[in-house]
């Protein structure tokens, strides 16, 4: 997903509703430190530092929901305990979130907490009930769901087993998706889809895909059958299955199956990450995006949150710098040290081709910076760019110089198509790097003569050319600084 989509994709999310139903849930994460192993038993001791509580289940979709800009009608079960009126309490702190759950007198409310230490988790002690809610409680549940779905653009159903989703429940949230011409996509753990019905999009994971078919899921191939045969096995209409760092993979019924594939992530924790692909699915198809579209938005948004402590969310200023960051890495590829230039230059020349090089300032790039590099570019094969240090800026055009520093200079030059390598230099001339990656062609601008360009002899010296780019009149960074303070 490119950036202008994103962006449009995240304004036409703002403000549609989201239903959320099913299993509600506290996490709670306990952090401390482990210094030594307990004298009564082979395990560690946990010194308590902080504690952090906040949604999980269904609650946590309704969460990233919200967090996403849209607005999240949350519907489950709840106990009559403490950890209900901490649940409740959760949802009133949350903007963009409305709460219809149903507390059950003499079930505890799902509380997991999970103790963890140096960003790993110890143990996790489960709180819970998971028989079927009772027929007092699935009916007010049933009323709740009704009047989460009013108006909503999709439903997002999690069954996690803890006995929210019965099927007077599963058929109410397709009533109500009928009813408002909803999409309805369920995040199953169960081992059958079967019980879903005529569900548009069942979401497993790849573990739980292979449970329900009893099929493996490591290889697309392998996936791709058990897609099928979960399709065979449901009146789904279209199954879509998370593979973690290997992307997504969906198959409507029909249609055949199509890959997703993901981008590389530091995972820091996967806490809640289905979550997150589930209200960003939802919330994208809600606000009538493509299927791909969609999938493209549930891939970035879990990616995000993985790299997070804890059931976390992901907000579009998230979304946007990581969008920003993949554009930005194959730029930062480009910008190498002097050693790792000349390794790569003197690869290139073993593959016949030509290694043209150039360097400057580049301090505000303009027009006329990339007519030159496009013109240099056009006399080799692959084009090196050596960028002074702000030092070596600073000592050729004084001071107030550069106006940008280097790493900005270097990744915006890196980001151009026209240039391969970009080299920082300190020196106050060029000469090292001309020397260390040999150039067949050394450019600079026609302002100079070949006599005056420095390194002009070594490039000559082993059968090398020099050439002098023509120079875009009216554009040069001196000139664009003076307009500034002309209109300051």
């Amino acid at each position: 997903m490119d950036l202008a989509s994103l962006q449009s994709l995240l304004t036409a999310v703002a403000g549609v509703r989201v239903a959320c139903v099913g299993d509600v849930m506290v996490d709670r994460f306990v952090y401390g430190d482990v210094t030594r192993t307990s004298p009564e038993a082979p395990i560690p001791v946990l010194a308590r530092r902080r504690e952090t509580t906040m949604l999980g289940g269904a609650g946590n979709v309704a969460r990233n929901v919200a967090a996403l800009g849209g607005l999240a009608a949350l519907a489950g079960l709840i106990g009559d305990d403490a950890a209900a009126h901490e649940a409740l309490g959760l949802i009133g702190a949350e903007a963009g979130m409305e709460g219809h759950l149903v507390p059950e007198t003499g079930r505890p409310t799902t509380v997991k907490t999970r103790y963890v230490a140096s960003g790993q988790q110890l143990l996790r002690v489960d709180s819970e009930d998971s028989r079927p809610a009772s027929r007092e409680a699935e009916a007010k549940l049933i009323a709740a769901i009704r009047h989460a779905a009013g108006d909503a653009g999709a439903i997002l159903l999690s069954d996690y087993g803890k006995g929210a989703v019965t099927p007077g429940v599963i058929e109410a949230c397709l009533v109500a998706a009928k009813a408002c011409d909803a999409v309805l996509i369920v995040d199953s753990k169960a081992r059958s889809f079967a019980r879903y019905g005529a569900v548009d999009i069942v979401k497993p994971n790849a573990a739980e895909l292979a449970a329900a078919t009893d099929l493996p899921t490591e290889t697309d191939e392998q996936v791709e059958a058990a897609l099928i045969r979960a399709l065979d096995l449901s009146r789904a209409k279209a199954v879509l299955v998370t593979r973690a760092a290997r992307g997504m993979s969906l198959a409507v019924r029909g249609q055949g199956v199509r890959h997703f594939p993901g981008r590389p992530r530091e995972v820091f924790d996967v806490s809640g990450a289905g979550d997150t692909a589930l209200a960003a699915l939802g919330l994208a198809l809600a606000a009538k995006a493509s299927p791909e579209e969609a999938v493209a938005f549930a891939l970035l948004a879990s990616g995000v949150v993985v790299g997070k402590a804890g059931t976390a969310v992901a907000r579009p200023h998230d979304l946007i710098e990581a969008e920003l960051a993949a554009h930005m890495a194959p730029a930062e590829a480009k910008v190498v040290m002097p050693d790792q230039m000349a390794v790569k230059a003197a690869a290139w020349r073993e593959q016949g081709l030509k290694v043209g090089f150039t360097n400057g300032c580049f301090d505000i790039l303009h027009k006329g910076h990339v007519a030159y590099l496009a013109q240099a570019r056009a006399w080799c094969d692959r084009l090196i760019v050596g960028v002074n240090s702000d030092r070596s800026v600073r000592a050729l055009k004084g001071e107030g110089r550069p106006v940008n520093d280097l790493e900005s200079r270097a990744l915006v030059l890196a980001g151009l198509s026209h240039v391969d390598l970009v080299v920082p230099f300190d020196e106050d001339t060029p000469v090292a790097l001309i020397t260390a990656a040999r150039p067949d062609v050394l450019i600079k601008g026609a302002d100079y003569t070949v006599e005056t360009v420095v390194g002009h002899e070594l490039v000559e010296s082993w059968g090398g050319a020099v050439k002098l780019a023509p120079i875009v009149e009216g554009y040069s960074t001196t000139a664009a600084i003076a307009r500034m303070i002309e209109k300051a």
